[in-house]
């Protein structure tokens, strides 16, 4: 069964960075497409970014364009969340998940079957 780890998570200063990553233990992620969401406290859960099982196509919010790229490396069986110019706003737990539908990348939770336990991401001075 497909399990998901989340790392990277921590404090950072605004305008700071961090890199995220998922992993998968056991298992290949090279068939799925995956996805980045997060969620604050008193929010609903949010797309972040997607990436194909390939890693062909890409999408993301338009609240995080120009400051995260999402990656993967299928030879390592891990996907990367790079997270630059952070803001206060980002702060949330972020998940990574798993869509076994490869070729399809949306930020909406629905297709994604499989989730991470989550990291959290504080931005914070």
């Amino acid at each position: 069964q497909l399990q998901l780890v989340e790392s990277g998570g921590g404090l950072v200063q605004p305008g700071g960075s961090l890199t995220l990553t998922c992993a998968a233990s056991e298992w290949t992620l090279s068939s799925y497409a995956i996805g980045w969401f997060r969620q604050a406290p008193g929010k609903e859960r949010e797309g972040v970014s997607c990436i194909t099982a390939l890693g062909t196509i890409t999408n993301s919010a338009d609240s995080v364009i120009g400051r995260f790229s999402i990656s993967r490396d299928n030879a390592k069986n891990t996907v990367y969340l790079q997270m630059n110019s952070l803001k206060s706003e980002d702060t949330a737990t972020y998940f990574c998940a798993a869509n076994s539908r490869g070729w399809a990348c949306p930020l909406s939770s629905a297709p994604y079957g499989t989730w991470g336990q989550g990291t959290q991401v504080t931005v914070s001075s």
